[in-house]
């Protein structure tokens, strides 16, 4: 049964030869992601305010570099690459929904509070 799984990462630029090694090299790739994600909450350089689409872009690279691991772990170590095309598409559409509503949400409520603690009125006591 370990020969079924797949051995690679990265669409197959890196193989590995055995589950072991492959183990090893995604939790290498998630902890380079996470370290980069540490250093820049540390440092939050003067690069990362600029607004884009509503939004400081260090939170748009803290999205998508949660999003790049959250789709790992769910790939390898959920074995999501062994299963049929259907299943993986319906987790991954539902995913991309349930962040993009989120993401709206966010944008919608966000500037809704800043607009009262900014202007101090409110229309709606929350």
């Amino acid at each position: 049964m370990a020969d079924a799984h797949k051995l690679e990462i990265f669409r197959g630029l890196v193989k590995f030869k055995s589950n072991t090694q492959k183990i090893w090299g995604v939790l290498i790739l998630l902890s380079i992601i996470t370290a980069i994600e540490v250093v820049l909450g540390i440092l939050k350089p003067d690069w990362g305010y600029n607004v884009v689409l509503g939004m400081k872009l260090l939170n748009w690279i803290f999205i998508i570099l949660t999003l790049v691991k959250a789709y790992y772990i769910a790939w390898d170590f959920m074995h999501m690459r062994d299963e049929t095309v259907g299943l993986r598409r319906a987790v991954v559409w539902t995913g991309v929904f349930l962040i993009s509503y989120l993401i709206f949400i966010l944008l919608q409520e966000g500037g809704y509070v800043f607009d009262v603690y900014d202007s101090g009125f409110i229309k709606n006591d929350f």
